[in-house]
């Protein structure tokens, strides 16, 4: 593997290590709060790190509309992390692979292909089993499944903005979604500073690790390789979530829920290996 493949996938285990962090997170914060500390301490952070370097105004207005897409996305996910297991939470989110290609049709006008829907049948499968099947829906993996709709669209906007600084692009969508996030939070949500270290610890993984870090490395090493392979290391972010649920929370998936599982990342792998 080369390093910078490697240095992806690092970044994937990074991302994975963020469900159990805000699932613990959530006894303290109210989630959307947690949005606001989240995006708020790694906005911060880059300000620090790239200083003028993150603040190109031309990237200002597609910064805008990422962040939006990213606000629905963690807004979504965090919320529904409250209703379901950071297990099944990291399963559901990768559904965003399945996804792209039918918002790519709405906004770009890409033709989606019989295997595209031969993904999204596979990987909707998996949802009904890792949902609890006739049991009826469960309220967070539904939500779970708006925030991979969410990030479906800003996979595709990233696509469209191709052209435009990285570096300043990524700034601005944090610093975006951080105004969201605190303006619903100081509306609808109790306002809360934690005074016990767990949250703080949550917080700052998140932050540090995944998003500052996970979006810098992002930005410098996915250039030197493949959109393919980049993508099939990517995939890998619900192993790391199930894997760390497991280690940290103690979390088990049952035998439907494993199947559901396979079957969803069996969409999500069938949809890379067309590219």
């Amino acid at each position: 593997m080369k390093r910078a493949e490697a240095m992806l996938l690092a970044i994937t285990a990074m991302w994975g290590f963020t469900f159990p962090a805000m699932k613990v997170s959530l006894a303290y914060v109210p989630p959307i709060l947690f949005l606001a500390y989240r995006f708020g301490i790694a906005s911060l952070l880059m300000l620090l790190l790239f200083r003028l370097r993150a603040l190109k105004k031309e990237t200002l207005w597609e910064g805008f509309l990422l962040g939006l897409t990213l606000f629905f996305g963690h807004g979504f996910q965090i919320v529904g992390l409250e209703y379901t297991t950071a297990s099944n939470s990291a399963f559901i989110t990768s559904l965003y692979v399945v996804f792209t290609p039918f918002i790519a049709y709405l906004l770009l006008g890409e033709r989606v292909k019989a295997k595209d829907i031969l993904s999204l049948a596979v990987a909707l499968t998996g949802l009904y089993l890792i949902s609890g099947g006739m049991k009826g829906v469960n309220y967070g993996d539904f939500l779970t499944t708006l925030c991979a709709v969410s990030f479906a669209f800003q996979i595709v906007l990233v696509q469209r903005f191709g052209e435009s600084d990285y570096l300043s692009l990524s700034f601005w969508q944090i610093f975006w979604n951080f105004v969201f996030s605190l303006v619903f939070a100081l509306i609808f949500e109790p306002k809360v500073f934690p005074r016990e270290s767990l949250p703080w610890l949550g917080l700052l993984y998140t932050a540090v690790f995944g998003t500052v870090i996970a979006f810098t490395l992002q930005v410098k090493y996915q250039k030197h390789t493949t959109a393919y392979r980049a993508a099939l290391i990517y995939s890998m972010e619900p192993i790391f979530g199930s894997l760390s649920a497991f280690l940290l929370l103690g979390e088990r998936l049952t035998g439907r829920a494993l199947v559901g599982a396979f079957l969803i990342m069996a969409g999500v792998w069938n949809e890379i290996r067309k590219n």
